[in-house]
């Protein structure tokens, strides 16, 4: 399929010049959920892996966003790439990846970051700067020789997209939208006013 139809070979164009123009991490998205409340809330993670079937970050499921999309596993995603005048925005349901992408991916990290995995209460209240410091370096004497294992709390998350919107800066705010919606027969391609 070409990039006139198909939304995920259009991001690999755009994320191949990305990672080529962008001075910073090309794969930072904005992550968007909702807590119990139906308030947003919104952070930037990594994207991890990206195909037809979606996009992967990972993170601990006992987070704050964790916990959001165990009680409403939908999300919105932005990639925001200020050298290239361009943002894709991603609208779809989240499910986990199986326990072996995860623990693949897990152990492909540094040392450093598995240990912080263990030792980090994500979004939990820290009581002081020594609680975290104390927690890695134990978990860096219980794990000082071997493999790492992955937590159960640390999982991927996969968005599978059922709308990607693309969008091209152009003169006088009369900027290129593309709309690709997902439909039972394909994808619905479509342009938007600006």
């Amino acid at each position: 399929m070409s990039s006139e139809t198909d939304p995920f070979a259009h991001f690999e164009q755009w994320y191949a010049q990305a990672r080529e123009s962008e001075p910073d991490v090309p794969e930072a998205m904005a992550l968007a959920t909702v807590d119990a409340s139906g308030v947003p809330d919104v952070r930037m993670v990594l994207m991890k892996a990206h195909g037809p079937d979606g996009f992967v970050f990972y993170s601990n499921s006992e987070s704050a966003k964790g916990e959001q999309l165990a009680a409403n596993p939908q999300a919105a995603l932005c990639f925001h790439w200020k050298s290239l005048g361009r943002q894709v925005r991603i609208r779809g349901p989240v499910e986990q990846v199986s326990a072996a992408q995860a623990n693949a991916y897990f152990d492909s990290r540094d040392r450093g970051s598995r240990i912080g995995a263990w030792a980090s209460k994500q979004s939990r209240p820290l009581e002081g700067r020594f609680a975290l410091e104390k927690a890695v370096a134990s978990y860096a004497t219980r794990y000082a020789v071997g493999r790492i294992p992955r937590p159960d709390y640390w999982n991927g998350y996969r968005v599978v997209p059922h709308s990607i919107e693309f969008w091209q800066h152009r003169d006088h705010r009369l900027h290129e939208r593309q709309r690709f919606s997902r439909t039972a027969d394909g994808w619905n391609v479509e342009w938007l006013y600006p």
